[in-house]
Formats: structure tokens, sequence, C-alpha cells
């Protein structure tokens, strides 16, 4: 509908509702606009709100959509690959990551890129690395569900931008996020899922691995399946 018709109904309306009222109010008409044309694109999960991984870093490091900004350092936008890329999805930047402005840069980071290179990745050539919340929460802390929402738009924004060949979500919060729901990483890991058409599949942050080496096995095991599904993936045969 064009602004010029909505502006007629409304006025139709408002007499009417005087007419049944017996009772005359008079207030400015709101501003209308024309509703867009049959096909116009929006911009939606599938359909990114940039134009590019830079327009979304910029966007991150200037945000102030919630509180975690007044803490921060520097913002973590993300980092690696934009081309034919595994995207990787951890929890919040630490206090190392806030310093830098790049994730996945302390010890369970260099932890992390060691579980890559074993499968054949790299943040240097064909894998990104980002956070479900991109600024440091206090202490650490698991992000709140305003932080992670707030942040969601910029996260959905690099994956329609990348459109990875898959998505390996570290840890329970990466994996929570992602999926929408409450269950823990350790029924979460181990399979693969639909995100939006992209596999993802979940399995142990590497801080976790550090803590309890017994986690270093499960988590092979899911990095292995991982290669196999990418593998799949390349000669066409991934769609089982």
């Amino acid at each position: 509908m064009i602004a010029s018709d909505k502006s007629q109904l409304y006025h139709f309306l408002s007499i009417a509702e005087s007419w049944i009222s017996q009772y005359r109010v008079d207030i400015a008409e709101p501003e209308f606009r024309d509703d867009p044309e049959p096909g116009t694109q929006t911009a939606s999960a599938n359909q990114p709100g940039f134009e590019s991984m830079d327009a979304v870093a910029c966007a991150i490091r200037s945000c102030t959509g919630c509180d975690l900004h007044s803490g921060r350092k520097q913002a973590v936008p993300g980092v690696g690959s934009e081309s034919q890329t595994v995207l990787v999805v951890g929890e919040a930047p630490g206090a190392e990551e806030d310093e830098r402005g790049e994730p996945f840069v302390g010890n369970a980071g260099q932890l992390l890129d060691k579980m890559l290179a074993s499968i054949g990745l790299s943040r240097d050539t064909n894998c990104y690395i980002a956070n479900t919340v991109k600024c440091r929460p206090p202490q650490n802390r698991d992000p709140l569900p305003d932080e992670t929402g707030t942040c969601a738009r910029f996260l959905e924004s690099q994956i329609a931008l990348l459109r990875p060949m898959a998505i390996l979500a570290v840890g329970r919060v990466a994996a929570q996020t992602l999926l929408c729901t409450n269950e823990g990483i350790g029924r979460l890991r181990g399979r693969f899922y639909d995100y939006r058409g992209i596999p993802l599949l979940a399995t142990y942050h590497p801080s976790a691995l550090l803590r309890d080496e017994s986690l270093k096995r499960p988590a092979w095991e899911d990095l292995k399946a991982l290669k196999a599904k990418l593998e799949s993936l390349k000669t066409g045969s991934g769609n089982d």
C-alpha cells in the first residue's frame, strides 16, 4: 500500500471513530510510507544487514547496545579467512582477547589453533573465528541473554556474509546460543545439526580441555567427524 492510501484510510477510520464515540480528539497524523515493492528483499538472518565483513566489524567496534561496551578495552569482531571457510564460534572474549581485539589468543586459543590444524584448518587460510558476544563480560562470566541478543545481529550477519561450509560451536554457550537450547554440551556434541542449511557441530571448549584431559578424546572424535563432513561436502556427497 502506498502512503497516500494509508493516509486516506487513517482519516476514514478517524471519522468513523469520532461518529461512533460522539467525541473527537485531534491527534497529529502519523507519518506513512509506501510499502516495499513485491519481491523487495529486506535484511534477515539469511540476508545480511551489512555489505561486508569490514562493515560488521566497524559496527561492532562502535556498538553501545548493551552494558558490556562500558567495560571493554577493545571489541572483538572476529578474525580469519572469508572464503570457502569453516566458522568457529566461541563464547566471548577473555582478558587477552579484550586487550588485543582478536578472538582466541590466550592458552585456549593456542590449543584451538592446534586442534584446527590437526584437521587441516587455520585462521590464516580457511577458517574464521568469532564469538557469540563481541565484548568481554566482567570476570569472564557467561554472557547474559540480553547481551547475546544484542550481538545476535552481528553474528547472523557474519554467517550470512561468510556462507561457511560448516560451523563449529566450541563450548556450551556457543552451542546453546546457536541451537536455541538449554541442553548441556555433553548431550549436544558429537552430531551434526542443520543451522539454516549449514551443518553445525558442537564440541568442548578448548579451556575445558585444559582443565579436564579426559575430554580430549571425545573432542578429537568431534574434529574427525568435522573433517569427514568437510571432505564429503567438497566431493558433493555431503547431503546425507
